[in-house]
């Protein structure tokens, strides 16, 4: 099937911040007297919102975090992007054979409208997507797993669910994305395969350069 339009999820799938975020908010969690690893920050809070973690939290507690967890958190976390943060290997190859083969794709993404631009920029796939084409989880009040974010990305674009492939690397992802009607190809290099099909993945794939066949095929 050749689709309409591309959907990429961005930490993880364009830009690989998972790693450096999951390990700085287990540490603030922690500071705060949640003690949190980092396999369970990936666990519990990878492909979500900021308010699934303090959903989470309160849950478990009774207690909600600061007013200021999300200021600091994103301020440590831009820092830590401006040091240490590259792309995807592989990704960029991919959005060039979308382009030359003329398959449309933008980003839509759990992380805020800043930190979307902040880490494209600092990878340098900004430019790569043209206005109009970065969604976040802010347009729409809820995050994945719901399916708001993605039927949003494709109303906008003006693409049918059914039309859309959606590239993820989280189960919360994968599960918004099938809630969507969309295909989803999920991205192994973060999570393990029977997590992903387990929450309904289309396709699997270890390496970004598996992944035209399967969206161009």
């Amino acid at each position: 099937m050749r689709y309409d339009l591309i959907i990429f999820d961005n930490d993880g799938v364009l830009v690989d911040s998972e790693p450096i975020a999951n390990r700085i908010l287990a540490g603030h969690l922690t500071e705060l007297g949640h003690p949190t690893t980092y396999e369970e920050s990936l666990r519990d809070y990878m492909g979500g919102a900021m308010h699934r973690i303090h959903e989470a939290v309160l849950a478990r507690s009774g207690r909600r975090l600061p007013d200021d967890f999300d200021e600091l958190f994103h301020a440590r976390v831009f820092a830590a992007f401006h040091r240490e943060l590259e792309p995807v290997t592989g990704v960029a190859e991919v959005l060039e054979k979308l382009t030359a083969d003329g398959v449309p794709y933008c980003v839509a993404s759990s992380g805020s409208h800043e930190r979307i631009r902040v880490t494209l920029h600092r990878t340098g796939l900004l430019d790569r997507f043209g206005a109009g084409h970065l969604f976040s989880s802010q347009d729409v009040g809820r995050g994945k797993p719901a399916p708001d974010l993605f039927l949003h990305a494709a109303r906008e674009r003006g693409v049918a669910p059914e039309r859309c492939a959606v590239v993820e690397d989280s189960p919360l992802g994968v599960q918004a994305a099938v809630a969507a009607g969309m295909d989803v190809y999920g991205f192994t290099a973060m999570t393990a395969r029977e997590k992903l099909a387990e929450a309904g993945a289309t396709a699997l794939f270890g390496r970004m350069a598996e992944l035209p066949a399967l969206l161009l095929s």
